[in-house]
């Protein structure tokens, strides 16, 4: 049975059973009211017939004395006769359920009647000058005959009103008792029913909520759940979904001990990868550096041995001009020194210039990696102030104008960041469209949402260099970031590993860099750098 269904009884059975004390009790309450009108109708019944007898007497007293004087006025009293019938009205009306008292009620008016007759026969009597006295034998007595009866009649009527009214009053104390009674049944059988129900909510539902709740508890702590309550109530099904939950919960507690192992196996492979990288990175610098270092040498021995032959070719120029050889010897010897010599020398010298800027930029990506940095909090605004102040001759070269934007501070080593807006504001500059006004803006992006739990919670900041210049080919943003990649080599000289620098420098920093560009129209180069250090 479902709780709403046995709610729905243990609402209904109590209200029934209290509707039903509510009907005894208002059925007594009814009868007690009808109780008390009947004893207030006696009352007035009691009261209208003991009244009623007194304005009869005096009109009889009044027609006697007319009657002995021969005064008609004494004897012209109609309100006499309208109080009595008004009087007799009510009594009518008040004695309608007592057939016995009405018929007393009617005789009486039959009696009034009569008298009234008489007592206007002896008006008209006196009236016409006529002797009463043909009238004397009907008030011979000591009531008229008509007013005798009507006073029998009063007496029966009153002592029946009495008995009734005794009877009523005794009934309306009895009825009150009853309803006191039924009243206090009503509330006591009212709380034995509320309590008895109260008995089984705790007994069937409290119970089954204590179970339900206890393993709740239990599955919170992680303890094995008490068995499964019986039924098919909501109370059940939700037991059931504890039981349920609890079996997912141990089945995910296993699984997630399986993926812990293999994640903590997995990152014992990958702390070894990354320790075999990082030694291979660092052998590859030291690598990188070492040979970088020993072909300096050769190179120097080259540059100064081309500039030896260069001063023999022009001491061998000088004699063969001062040791006049015939014409065809001369040719000769002018073409070899001016033609093969010198041409030899001058590839020789571009080359070794050339070896030596690229061993130039292995040292410089090498250092790019092996430098300790100082870490702290960076004002980006001055340190891009200072980059701008150093390329005032390009801006000035370029007639470009340059927007700094508010640039809040970052968190890493003020050389390295600074090397970073250089390179990128540097090719900015080198890379404007000279049909056009160039323009470099630098600014930086609002912060994203961070991510509290995750294993580097820490917020970032998103900052940008955008141009106007003559942007990247779609075919060449993927090697944008690549050493010795150069674009556009005939507008600006360069050895082509700014932009790697740039990448490594800010790889270090925890923070990546990506550019979006379209040809012809600009640039804009994206660095994101941490706000504040990283907890690891």
């Amino acid at each position: 049975m479902k709780l709403f269904t046995k709610g729905l009884l243990l609402i209904a059975v109590p209200s029934l059973v209290e509707l039903a004390l509510l009907g005894v009790v208002f059925d007594t309450q009814e009868q007690t009211a009808q109780a008390a009108q009947w004893v207030t109708n006696s009352k007035q019944i009691l009261y209208q017939s003991s009244a009623i007898i007194d304005p009869l007497l005096r009109q009889a007293a009044r027609v006697r004395t007319g009657m002995v004087i021969g005064d008609p006025s004494l004897i012209d009293r109609h309100t006499v006769w309208i109080d009595v019938s008004d009087r007799l009205s009510k009594l009518d009306t008040l004695v309608a359920d007592t057939p016995q008292q009405v018929g007393r009620v009617h005789n009486m008016r039959r009696a009034i009647d009569a008298y009234r007759a008489q007592t206007v026969a002896v008006s008209q009597t006196l009236h016409e000058g006529r002797s009463a006295k043909s009238f004397a034998a009907l008030e011979s007595s000591a009531l008229p005959q008509p007013i005798a009866v009507f006073r029998d009649e009063l007496a029966a009527f009153g002592e029946e009103a009495s008995r009734l009214d005794s009877q009523r009053s005794a009934a309306l104390a009895r009825r009150r008792a009853r309803q006191q009674y039924a009243l206090i049944a009503a509330v006591l059988g009212s709380m034995l029913i509320w309590a008895a129900t109260a008995v089984v909510f705790a007994r069937n539902i409290g119970r089954r909520l204590e179970v339900l709740t206890d393993n709740a508890e239990r599955l919170g702590n992680g303890r094995p759940l008490a068995a499964r309550l019986s039924g098919n109530d909501e109370i059940a099904a939700l037991d059931a979904v504890l039981h349920e939950t609890g079996a997912r919960l141990r089945e995910a507690e296993a699984e997630q001990a399986s993926l812990k192992a293999r994640l903590e196996a997995r990152a014992q492979e990958l702390a070894g990868v990354n320790e075999e990288l990082r030694q291979e990175t660092q052998d590859n610098e030291m690598f990188i550096y070492s040979v970088s270092h020993d072909l300096r040498s050769p190179l120097v021995n080259l540059q100064g041995f081309s500039k030896e032959l260069q001063v023999s070719c022009d001491e061998l120029d000088s004699i063969v001009v001062e040791a006049r050889l015939p014409d065809d010897e001369h040719k000769r010897m002018t073409h070899i020194l001016d033609g093969d010599v010198r041409e030899s020398l001058h590839y020789l010298r571009s080359a070794v210039t050339r070896a030596a800027a690229i061993i130039e930029a292995l040292l410089r990506i090498s250092r790019a990696g092996r430098l300790e940095y100082q870490w702290q909090r960076v004002s980006v605004g001055r340190v891009v102030a200072r980059v701008v102040d150093t390329l005032q001759g390009a801006i000035g070269q370029h007639e470009a104008v340059v927007t700094v934007r508010d640039l809040p501070p970052a968190w890493g080593d003020p050389g390295a960041i600074e090397q970073i807006f250089s390179n990128l504001i540097g090719n900015a500059l080198n890379y404007l469209d000279p049909a056009r006004t160039g323009r470099v803006e630098i600014g930086a992006l609002e912060p994203g949402p961070v991510d509290e739990n995750g294993p580097r919670a820490v917020r970032m900041r998103t900052y940008y260099v955008r141009d106007n210049g003559l942007g990247i080919p779609a075919a060449y943003m993927s090697k944008v970031f690549r050493a010795f990649q150069r674009l556009h080599g005939e507008v600006a000289n360069g050895d082509g590993v700014g932009l790697a620098v740039v990448r490594r420098a800010v790889e270090r920093h925890g923070g990546r860099v990506w550019v979006e560009s379209a040809e012809g129209a600009g640039s804009t180069f994206f660095v994101v750098l941490p706000e504040q250090p990283m907890r690891l």
